[in-house]
């Protein structure tokens, strides 16, 4: 037996459809943590550059 890593309660292993989590609602909970970006994966900062609808973009032709 394992622990549901949401609300660590005892899971049950073997023929779980929603292992590690005991159910549905744990593994939705999980998901919205991270959707919400409350878990994050260490890293550096990517920036982000604006693109502006004034700037040219490579590729397109300018006078088109």
């Amino acid at each position: 037996m394992k622990r549901c890593p949401t609300c660590n309660k005892q899971v049950q292993w073997q023929d779980n459809p929603f292992r590690p989590f005991c159910s549905e609602r744990c593994k939705l909970v999980d998901l919205d943590k991270w959707v919400s970006e409350e878990y994050r994966v260490p890293g550096k900062a990517v920036r982000e550059e604006p693109v502006g609808d004034d700037e040219e973009q490579p590729g397109l032709d300018a006078n088109s």
